[in-house]
């Protein structure tokens, strides 16, 4: 059998059982957008999560999350790796890409849609977009919900119910929300045919046996949504850690939006030191990254990270 038959006869729910068989105790994961290259931000997350995961002996792997094909920068994704083992960063698994996992998407769509899951929506951003709310979209008022309008050049959205979801954050803490109430039925592929971060990442996270994820905090009014898709996907619900931000001199986090400094390669010891300071954790005397990484991971407290939403200090 070829490789590309092989693949395309190995069904979402095979690749689930295949998975949980040889389930890890701990599989972590960093996951950049090819949208610009890594700043000091995203060095936080790396860190966190590496060192996260080697100190728990478990596996971290790096995975391109490149399904936003319109914001997609020609050289990110080389740029985005060439940093990663400039820093010292080395992953368990081969680096996988959304834009090669098409087919698991819509595997999860028709899995859904068999459930009466999922339906098409035709209102467009500017009609939603008085609702206010704090997506900028408000909570969807279920317009299109029984409609029953085809699939083909619509938006797919996901049902929601009114019932509390929860889920114990390392460093958040406890944190509930009722989607119902909040975002409403949420988007899981665009009217253009562009599967959502939502359905991608929980499809991602199942498939490659993640266990827990360590992200940064403004992610953390995704992780309902995400364990409520996981619910209807009949996948393992994930263990999660939200690190707080590093903000500029705006009070904005770093991000590529926000035009954050692309790290400097050649100042890798000294930012991985910066970045453990940033984290609260024990000193690491400057030297090659890698043997850094090593002390690291072998002093590494998560503990020690402040409960905050954001760092206290500004960064570039």
């Amino acid at each position: 059998m070829s490789q590309d038959t092989e693949k395309h006869s190995f069904s979402l729910a095979q690749r689930q059982n295949d998975v949980l068989f040889n389930r890890c105790s701990y599989k972590g994961r960093f996951a950049p957008s090819p949208t610009g290259p890594l700043h000091f931000g995203s060095l936080l997350t790396a860190l966190a999560s590496y060192c996260e995961a080697k100190a728990h002996h478990g596996q971290w792997l790096v995975r391109i999350e490149d399904t936003d094909i319109p914001r997609i920068q020609a050289g990110a994704e080389t740029a985005i790796l060439t940093a990663l083992e400039a820093f010292g960063f080395e992953w368990d698994e081969t680096v996988v890409r959304q834009q090669d996992r098409l087919e698991y998407y819509e595997q999860a769509l028709e899995q859904l849609k068999a459930s009466g899951l999922i339906y098409a929506c035709q209102c467009s951003r500017k009609q939603l977009s008085g609702l206010g709310g704090s997506n900028g979209l408000g909570t969807y008022p279920q317009t299109c919900r029984t409609l029953n309008l085809p699939f083909e050049q619509h938006a797919i959205r996901l049902k929601t119910i009114d019932q509390t979801i929860c889920f114990d954050d390392l460093i958040q803490g406890y944190c509930c929300e009722n989607l119902s109430q909040t975002t409403g039925d949420f988007v899981l592929k665009r009217r253009d045919g562009i599967i959502s971060y939502q359905l991608a990442v929980v499809v991602d996270d199942a498939l490659q046996g993640i266990t827990h994820v360590v992200r940064g905090a403004d992610l953390l009014d995704n992780t309902a949504r995400q364990i409520w898709l996981g619910q209807c996907l009949h996948v393992p619900q994930l263990n999660y850690c939200h690190i707080p931000l590093a903000m500029n001199d705006q009070g904005q986090k770093l991000s590529k939006q926000n035009l954050a400094k692309p790290l400097d390669l050649r100042q890798a010891p000294q930012l991985i030191q910066q970045a453990l300071q940033a984290l609260n954790q024990a000193d690491v005397e400057v030297d090659s990254p890698q043997r850094m990484l090593v002390r690291a991971v072998n002093q590494w407290d998560m503990g020690r990270v402040s409960r905050q939403g954001q760092l206290q200090g500004v960064f570039e």
